[in-house]
C-alpha cells in the first residue's frame, strides 16, 4: 500500500499523530485536556511525520535532534527517534516501512551520522538497518542486607529538591554534567516537557533527589514509592528509581548511600542501570542486590558510516578493514580501514563484511565481532578478524544512556 508521507505542522493533526500512536501501542489512553499549544512542546518542529491513505492519518513517526556520545568522547549528529505507530486497522501494508524508509532519507539530508530509538519489540528494526547497541538492566536491592563496605566513599551532599524547581534544575545539572560515557544523548527540551508532563499526571507521590550544593549539583534521582495502597502494613516497602543520572564517583556514592539509606524503605529497584554498574561491588552482602532484568535499551542506526566510524575512538596498534552493506542508503556502504589511529575510507579488500544493523551493535562496543560473526551477522573467510576487531573496538565503559524517550 503505497500512502502519503508529509510533515505535520499543525496543532489539530500533531495531536492526531498522537493519538495514532497511542492507539498503535494498545496500552495507552488518548490524550485529551491538552491546553491550547501544549503540543508543540512536547514535539520538535518539522519532524513529525503523518502516513495518509484516502485523506486519513494512519501512521506517524517523531525525531528529536540531538546528539550522541561515541567511544572517546566525541559527540555526533544524532535523531532520537520516537512515536513510531500505525493504526491496528492498516498494519501489515507497508505503511510503517514507508514511514521509517522516509525518516532515514530525512536524516541523511539533515547530515545525522546516527539514530537510535527504544523498540516496543525486538523483531521490528533490525530489517531497517537498526541493532543493539546497549543494554540495561534493573537491579533490586534488600536495604537490611545493603551495608556498604568500610572502604566505599561517601559522595558529596544530597537534598530533596521541591518539585517546582525541578524542571529548571534538572536540565542544567544534565547538560553541565554530561557523561563520557559511549551512548549518551541529549535531552532536549521536548523531552523534558515531557517527563514533566508525565510525572504531574501522576496521582501518587514522586521525589526529586539531588547531590551538590545549590547551584552546583552534579546528580539527581527521580524516584517514588508504588504500591502506596498497602503501604502501612507491608513488609516490602518499595521505592522505584525512575532516573538515576550520577556521572561522577561523588554523585554515585551519595545518591546510593541516600536511596539505600531511606527510613522506612524494604526495597530499593532501580530501573535502568549501566550492565557494568559496580553496586554489587559497594555492598559487604553482594547477594542483597538482585538483577531481575536485562533488556536492549538503544537500538541504533548508522546513517553516516565514514563520519560515525572516524569520531570514534579505537584501541591497540593493530587494523582490520571492514565492508559495509547498506541497501536502505546505498551512500552508506563503503569499505573502511580501521587502525589504532583512527578510520578512513580504502579500496583494500575487506576482511569483515557486514550490514549497517551489525555495524550499529558495535559501534559504541555493546558488542562483539565475534557474537555477530556467530549468527551469521558477519562474514569472513579469516577466522583472526573478528578478534582484531574486538580489541580494536573495545570501551571501558558500557554503552548506556539511560532513559527512555
Amino acid at each position: 500500500m503505497t500512502s502519503d508521507i508529509r510533515v505535520l505542522d499543525s496543532e489539530d493533526d500533531l495531536i492526531a499523530a498522537a493519538n495514532v500512536f497511542r492507539a498503535a501501542m494498545v496500552g495507552f489512553p488518548p490524550l485529551s485536556n491538552l491546553a491550547p499549544g501544549h503540543i508543540t512542546k512536547l514535539l520538535e518542529p518539522g519532524r513529525t511525520v503523518g502516513a495518509f491513505a484516502g485523506g486519513q492519518l494512519v501512521g506517524t513517526a517523531d525525531a528529536v535532534t540531538s546528539g550522541l556520545t561515541l567511544p572517546g568522547g566525541a559527540i555526533v549528529g544524532h535523531a532520537a527517534v520516537t512515536h513510531i505507530g500505525v493504526l491496528p486497522s492498516f498494519t501489515r501494508k507497508g505503511i510503517a516501512t514507508e514511514l521509517i524508509r522516509h525518516q532515514l532519507d530525512d536524516f541523511a539530508a539533515r547530515g545525522e551520522a546516527v539514530a537510535t530509538l527504544r523498540a516496543s519489540e525486538a523483531t521490528i528494526y533490525e530489517r531497517f538497518g537498526y541493532g543493539v547497541a546497549s543494554s540495561s538492566q534493573t537491579m533490586e536491592v534488600q536495604t537490611a542486607r545493603a551495608a556498604l563496605r568500610p572502604e566505599v566513599g561517601t559522595g558529596g551532599r544530597v537534598r530533596l529538591l521541591d518539585m517546582g524547581e525541578a524542571w529548571d534544575v534538572l536540565p542544567r545539572i544534565y547538560a553541565a554534567n554530561r557523561p563520557p560515557r559511549p551512548g549518551t544523548i541529549d535531552r532536549p527540551d521536548v523531552w523534558w516537557h515531557s517527563v514533566r508532563m508525565r510525572t504531574e499526571s501522576f496521582r501518587g507521590p514522586s521525589y526529586i533527589a539531588v547531590h551538590g550544593d545549590p547551584g552546583h549539583e552534579t546528580g539527581f534521582a527521580r524516584y517514588r514509592p508504588v504500591d502506596t495502597e498497602t503501604w502501612f502494613v507491608s513488609d516490602q516497602r518499595t521505592i522505584a528509581v525512575e532516573d538515576f543520572f550520577a556521572p561522577t564517583p561523588d554523585a554515585y556514592l551519595g545518591l546510593s548511600r541516600f536511596l539505600l539509606g531511606l527510613d522506612l524503605i524494604d526495597r530499593v529497584v532501580f530501573w535502568m542501570m549501566p550492565v557494568d554498574d559496580p553496586l554489587p561491588w559497594l555492598l559487604m552482602d553482594r547477594r542483597a542486590v538482585r538483577v531481575t532484568a536485562v533488556r536492549d535499551e538503544t537500538w541504533l542506526r548508522v546513517v553516516d558510516a565514514q563520519a560515525a566510524l572516524a569520531a570514534r575512538r579505537y584501541c591497540g596498534d593493530e587494523s582490520v578493514t571492514i565492508a559495509v552493506d547498506d541497501p536502505l542508503l546505498p551512500h552508506n556502504s563503503g569499505r573502511f580501514a580501521v587502525t589504532g589511529d583512527g578510520a578512513e575510507p580504502t579500496e583494500r579488500a575487506a576482511r569483515l563484511h557486514v550490514g549497517a544493523e551489525g555495524l550499529a551493535a558495535v559501534l559504541l562496543g555493546g558488542t562483539t565481532w565475534r557474537s555477530l560473526a556467530a549468527a551469521g551477522l558477519v562474514r569472513t573467510d579469516d577466522p583472526e578478524a573478528p578478534a582484531i576487531a574486538d580489541r580494536l573496538f573495545a570501551v571501558a565503559d558500557a554503552p548506556h544512556a539511560g532513559f527512555f524517550f
